[in-house]
């Protein structure tokens, strides 16, 4: 049996999906006037229901993650800066390996490394890298996961501490994550790009041979900024706090130039595999995506703006590996194409578009990664700059995308 469904739009925070099913002995239902109908039919997969069996829920609390029946009934947390909170802060899948098998992992902030394996899932938890800590910017190099964390001089009480603004060995930057020992290693700290103490790199961009670095100075008079790009003339992987002198170049840059290294990009210019999977609505709806390549290194932003729109600009995340691509919006509006590991092609090539749980008010989808046949996306319940409740949900795409009628 065959299911073949017209995707309709009525507001950007609720990306709504009007079917027209069509069955041996049924006729079609037909869509309100008041729908802004797509040009294309594509086949799209069910909705993923809570009732079930294709997903699990997860939430965090301080020690690790545990599951629930809903986000909403996870324990209450107290609201506070989202720097300082235990949310997924940044995800990222790894490139294919000779296996075909796509490694996901999480930074999940003050906790540790989440590492998916297909259905398989492992904390590797470090309390002292990332107990005081905000943990975020995953990149990869080789398939090895490079992360950085710093100290917020806005909310972290303990950027102050007399011993800890004394010793530049413990400013930690950019950190590197052994998937086999579960242990992260430190490849440069603060003070191997700037001279001056008490210094935190807030901020960093990766092109793939240049790295571009936003500098906070901390002092009891006033906080300075300076910005630095630097590569390394030997082998990232083998740098080290210690060694690192003499084995990178630094040079000053202005903030204009590391703000153009964040700049957002026309979403027209965005990879075509993109364009043509979001073809059905990327001319209506006014969205910021912020796209990386598996196995890559910084992400880029697109934006797709709507001159005169009235709706409200959706944010999304996207990933492009070698043999699929899959972009999840906010709301939980999820569309992917191509072959999931060991699997056959969805729908011929043509874009497949799900929906993942309705969450409650006040939630949010975040960061996403696909290990194999599953996927794993973050959610937080979050008020401006403020998160509580946080936590992933985890599905099972062999089951949602691979069923009879697809």
């Amino acid at each position: 049996m065959t299911m073949k469904i017209l995707i309709s739009f009525k507001t950007p925070s609720k990306i709504i999906f009007t079917a027209l099913v069509f069955l041996a002995c049924l006729g079609f239902a037909s869509c309100k006037k008041d729908k802004i109908q797509s040009n294309q039919e594509i086949e799209v997969a069910p909705e993923i229901k809570l009732t079930q069996s294709n997903h699990t829920w997860y939430y965090f609390t301080d020690d690790g993650y545990f599951k629930t029946d809903k986000p909403q009934n996870s324990p209450y947390r107290l609201q506070a800066p989202w720097t300082e909170v235990t949310r997924i802060s940044s995800s990222g899948t790894a490139a294919e390996d000779q296996n075909l098998v796509n490694k996901g992992f999480a930074v999940v902030n003050r906790l540790g490394i989440l590492c998916f394996e297909n259905d398989r899932i492992v904390l590797a938890r470090d309390n002292n890298l990332f107990s005081n800590r905000t943990a975020g910017n995953l990149v990869f190099l080789n398939n090895t996961p490079i992360f950085s964390v710093y100290k917020s001089a806005f909310f972290n009480d303990t950027i102050t501490d007399p011993n800890y603004k004394s010793d530049d060995s413990q400013h930690f930057f950019l950190i590197q994550f052994d998937d086999k020992t579960k242990v992260c290693y430190p490849i440069l700290h603060c003070n191997n790009l700037i001279e001056e103490s008490n210094s935190e790199i807030t901020d960093f961009s990766w092109d793939g041979l240049n790295w571009y670095c936003s500098i906070k100075t901390i002092s009891d008079t006033k906080n300075s900024f300076s910005y630095v790009s630097w590569k390394p003339t030997i082998s990232l992987l083998d740098l080290s706090p210690s060694n690192a002198k003499g084995n990178i170049t630094v040079k000053e840059i202005s903030q204009d130039d590391f703000r153009n290294t964040k700049a957002q990009i026309d979403y027209s210019k965005a990879p075509n595999r993109i364009k043509n999977m979001l073809s059905n609505f990327s001319s209506k709806i006014p969205f910021q995506m912020e796209l990386k390549a598996a196995g890559g290194h910084s992400s880029q932003t697109y934006l797709n703006s709507i001159e005169n729109s009235q709706k409200e600009e959706l944010k999304a995340k996207a990933i492009i590996s070698q043999s699929w691509s899959c972009v999840i919006f906010e709301d939980g509006t999820l569309f992917i194409e191509g072959a999931l590991s060991e699997k056959h092609i969805l729908r011929n090539g043509k874009a497949v578009a799900i929906r993942l749980p309705k969450l409650p008010a006040g939630y949010v989808y975040s960061d996403f990664t696909i290990s194999g046949t599953t996927l794993y996306v973050g959610w937080e319940e979050a008020a401006f700059y403020e998160t509580s409740r946080s936590g992933f949900l985890q599905v099972n795409l062999e089951k949602t995308l691979y069923s009879k009628i697809l």
